[in-house]
């Protein structure tokens, strides 16, 4: 089979949450944070016919870039990673070496908010997290309006970088860790419920995070 350039960005997306993967049949690949405070899932376009484990995701998606346009072909202990001169047999891991995301997706209860997040606002703040060495990014409901906020809140004079994302009549102030935003650049309709976990999910329903909040 051929896996698109789609699926293996998913997959480069992915080592940044977890450094190895188990690919179950079909086609939405998962994984999970070995601190299990991030979930995602991906539906693409390939179709997976059998289970396998790889233990170094990204040496797994280097060898790929030794080929122009592989065919992988799936065996019960390996996979053969071919093009009409050269080929590398790439074996497996155990599924008991991984960290295995939960089978059925998560549900949200008790949500405290609905909104959409632009890919501009996810870039810009990213970025500012980056650049004002923050860690904590937060929404915010304040004066009728939805905020993102990028800042330290154990720092009560540092910086603060925000951009209002929507309309509330709510006040509430929910905290990420910086660490656990590895989602990919989209935009994403975004649910947060009390229960300290928050929903992250594009139009089509295709990609989506739950990722953990900080109690305060």
């Amino acid at each position: 089979m051929k896996i698109s350039s789609e699926t293996l960005n998913i997959l480069k997306s992915y080592t940044t949450i977890n450094p190895s993967i188990y690919v179950e049949p079909g086609s939405i690949i998962k994984t999970i944070s070995p601190q299990k405070t991030i979930v995602a899932s991906a539906e693409v376009n390939d179709v997976f016919d059998s289970n396998f484990g790889i233990y170094d995701l990204n040496q797994f998606l280097s060898v790929t870039t030794l080929f122009e346009d592989p065919d992988f072909v799936f065996d019960d202990k390996s996979v053969l990673i071919k093009n009409k001169s050269s080929s590398v047999e790439y074996f497996y891991t155990d599924k008991e070496m991984i960290t295995i995301p939960p089978a059925k997706d998560i549900q949200l209860p008790d949500k405290v908010i609905d909104f959409k997040l632009p890919v501009d606002v996810i870039k810009s703040t990213m970025q500012a997290a980056n650049v004002l060495q923050l860690p904590e990014w937060s929404v915010l409901g304040q004066d009728g309006n939805i905020k993102i906020l990028v800042s330290d809140t154990k720092n009560s004079t540092g910086n603060v970088y925000n951009a209002v994302v929507g309309k509330t009549d709510e006040d509430f102030n929910i905290i990420f860790k910086v660490e656990n935003l590895k989602f990919m650049y989209n935009d994403y309709n975004v649910s947060i419920s009390s229960k300290g976990i928050s929903h992250f999910m594009t139009d089509d329903g295709k990609i989506q995070y739950w990722i953990a909040t900080e109690s305060r």
